[in-house]
């Protein structure tokens, strides 16, 4: 094993890719062992995550660690190791009699190897004539998409709530899922600096529904990212929050449980850090906003639908042309709905922004407000942009109002 040990001291570091220990000798430790790189608070660990008894054990090791927790494993529960880097793949295996043979070659592509594409890739940068750049269609094509959960690597809530199956594939019709909810991690990730990390982040998601998005940012800040966290889904369906919280045990998620509630009436909290509300239809939108800026939360993520507040007061005779068509207005109203909130919510000192959440082709619910507090974001108080665009329109928006008592 020293000549293993040696290997996997050079190996286990930012380049890591992925790796996998199976055939396993003893079920009961194990059937299965995936390894791959992450990132917490701006430091490279390396994940094991080891399948035993139908669940996922996961452990963020320092390289060190790593190195024997891995030798460990292939000492006494597995003989073979598919291990990948940037520009290596390597194979392990182990006899009964615990001989090890180790497999150590350059990462091909398309049949040509790493290093000539570094090479290639290189001349590219050095070349000062446009004459003189090689094509690099080795890399211009099939490059699969990097996602934060990777299709062939089975994540434990996404195989019990049918994403995945047991040996990691996409389930057939599940892609779309699949891909949104990789998207809701990438948004996250690009606000994880905002969160307190000196303490437990306080979670709530209003409307929680079935929950693939809050089983997904709970494993995401949990498990991947090391975070202490705490999280609560809202939801008024009681045959949706009693299995939810079944499957939150069963997954031993222990900090994360789901309530039967209603938003606008929600008061089992005095301060939350984060504020999630997806799909909330009409006005549960804007209870949602309007209490996570009453808790002065740091990170808002809102994904509106089925504005009609709006649609049943817009009125302009200037765009009497335009608002007479049905689905014109429903769109425009929608549109105007969502601005006038992340507008609403910058006046309460919010970094906003309004984002494509999913493509079109797969839902028409495709935007995102992600608002982030900042210090000396408010706007001037007076004949802000919010009430130059409710006086055109003619509309007073219920977000609007909350604030004003509010205030």
């Amino acid at each position: 094993m020293e000549e293993l040990r040696k290997l996997l001291s050079k190996i286990y570091n930012e380049n890591l890719v992925k790796g996998t220990l199976s055939y396993s000798v003893d079920q009961s430790l194990g059937s299965k062992c995936r390894i791959r790189p992450v990132k917490i608070k701006d430091s490279i660990y390396i994940q094991t995550e080891n399948f035993r008894d139908n669940k996922a054990y996961h452990e963020n090791l320092d390289f060190s660690e790593a190195v024997e927790k891995t030798i460990y494993y292939m000492t006494e529960v597995y003989r073979q190791a598919q291990i990948e880097t940037t520009d290596r793949e390597i194979t392990v295996l182990v006899s009964k009699k615990g001989k090890v043979t180790i497999t150590n070659k350059a990462k091909k592509i398309h049949g040509v190897s790493a290093k000539k594409i570094n090479e290639s890739l290189q001349k590219i940068i050095d070349s000062d004539s446009e004459n003189n750049v090689p094509e690099p269609n080795v890399l211009s094509h099939n490059r699969k998409k990097e996602y934060i959960l990777q299709e062939g690597a089975p994540v434990d809530f996404l195989v019990e709530l049918g994403v995945q199956t047991p040996d990691g594939k996409i389930t057939k019709n599940r892609y779309d899922k699949f891909r949104q909810i990789n998207r809701y991690l990438e948004f996250i990730e690009d606000v994880l600096d905002s969160l307190p990390n000196d303490k437990t982040v306080r979670i709530i998601d209003f409307g929680c529904g079935k929950s693939y998005l809050t089983f997904a940012m709970y494993y995401y800040l949990k498990v991947l990212q090391g975070r202490d966290i705490d999280v609560t889904g809202l939801d008024l369906k009681k045959d949706v929050i009693t299995h939810c919280n079944e499957l939150a045990e069963k997954l031993h998620y222990d900090n994360l449980h789901f309530e039967i509630g209603n938003i606008k009436d929600y008061t089992g909290a005095d301060s939350v850090d984060m504020v999630v509300s997806l799909h909330a239809c009409d006005l549960a939108t804007d209870y949602a906003l309007e209490k996570a800026v009453k808790w002065g939360a740091k990170v808002i993520m809102a994904v509106p639908c089925c504005q009609h507040e709006v649609n049943r007061q817009i009125k302009n005779p200037d765009l009497k042309g335009v608002l007479q068509y049905g689905y014109i207005k429903e769109r425009l109203s929608a549109l105007i709905t969502d601005a006038v909130r992340a507008d609403l919510l910058k006046e309460q000192g919010y970094d906003t922004q309004i984002l494509e959440f999913i493509d079109m082709e797969h839902t028409p619910k495709n935007i995102l407000i992600r608002a982030v507090k900042k210090p000396g974001m408010r706007k001037k108080s007076d004949r802000t942009d919010v009430e130059k665009v409710c006086e055109i329109f003619n509309i007073n928006p219920t977000l609007k109002k909350l604030l004003e008592e509010q205030n």
